[in-house]
Order: structure tokens, then C-alpha cells, then sequence
């Protein structure tokens, strides 16, 4: 059940993809139960290993992980992830969540932190400022390929000039 303070929180326009990482069923099933209710299409894996082959298979903007796993743990995932064109942003959950652990998260890069049991309001929340973030990085940005095909498409012979999708910049020769 969704109250009134879970509805004023946005949620993406078009589904967008979150991956939950544990090895516990019953936080990838709370987890669904929240986003489930939203524009979130959840993915979920139970090792670090996993999740690293449904990231190299798809572009996932937000990866929400248990703080450890028996095959490596949070920063094992952040800095696989790290060397991905679009890496997604991490949020780390933890029953034992402290300031000390938002601390080291927020200092190697990670986005958030979550204490569990989940909060649905505070997941959503979070989801959605990392999905946010995401997508002023990652989405927006046009790609190499855009780039050269819009040179392709106008070329110039006077001028040197910067295309991209978004604007031209140029200065007479």
C-alpha cells in the first residue's frame, strides 16, 4: 500500500532499470514489493558475480547492494562497475548502516546509503535521485557514434567546428 508522503515522490516517466544485489530473498522481495509499484523495471541478482554479468549485458542506471556477499562486496561491485561506459550508481544497504559507512560509500564514489528493513519512502527517494543523477550524466550525453554522424551529416570546410546533437560551436578559419 502506497500513502500519501510515498505519492509525492517522482518516479522515472518511462521505466527505468534498478538492479538489487543479496544474497537475501526476503530484501530483493521487499524491494519489489516498493518498486514495483512505480516506473521501476527491477533486476535481481544474488552474488556480485551475477549482478557484474547482467551489467555488462544492459544499461543499468541505479544498482542497489548489500553491503557484503560471500563472492566480494560493495566496493568489489563499485569498482567493477567503474569500468563500464555508463556505470550505474551504487547505493549500499545495511541493517548496520552508520554514519561511518555513508562516509566511506559517499568517499569512493557510491551515491547512497539505506538502512534496512527498507523504508519505502526513503527507497523511492533515493532511487530516484540516483536515476536522476543517471541520467544528467549518462542520457543526455551524446555518444561518440551521435557525434560522428552528425558531423558526417554537416560537414564544414571554412570552418572548425564542434558538433554534437545538442549544439554547434564553431570559429571561422
Amino acid at each position: 500500500m502506497t500513502d500519501r508522503s510515498e505519492k509525492s515522490i517522482p518516479s522515472p516517466a518511462r521505466t527505468a532499470a534498478v538492479l538489487a544485489v543479496s544474497p537475501l530473498p526476503a530484501d530483493r522481495l521487499r524491494l519489489r514489493e516498493i518498486l514495483s509499484q512505480r516506473n521501476w523495471k527491477l533486476h535481481e541478482a544474488s552474488d556480485c558475480r551475477e549482478a557484474l554479468a547482467l551489467l555488462r549485458g544492459q544499461s543499468i542506471p541505479v544498482l542497489l547492494c548489500g553491503r557484503d556477499h560471500a563472492d566480494g562486496g560493495w566496493k568489489d561491485l563499485l569498482n567493477a562497475t567503474a569500468r563500464l561506459p555508463s556505470p550505474p550508481n551504487l547505493i549500499v544497504f545495511s541493517r548496520l548502516a552508520g554514519d561511518s559507512l555513508w562516509a566511506e560509500v559517499l568517499n569512493m564514489g557510491g551515491f547512497d546509503v539505506l538502512i534496512t528493513p527498507f523504508e519505502a519512502e526513503e527507497v523511492l527517494r533515493v532511487t530516484f535521485a540516483a536515476w536522476s543523477r543517471w541520467e544528467s550524466d549518462f542520457a543526455a550525453a551524446p555518444t561518440k557514434k551521435q557525434m560522428r554522424r552528425t558531423a558526417q551529416l554537416n560537414p564544414a570546410r571554412d570552418v572548425d567546428v564542434v558538433t554534437s546533437p545538442f549544439r554547434t560551436v564553431g570559429a571561422s578559419a
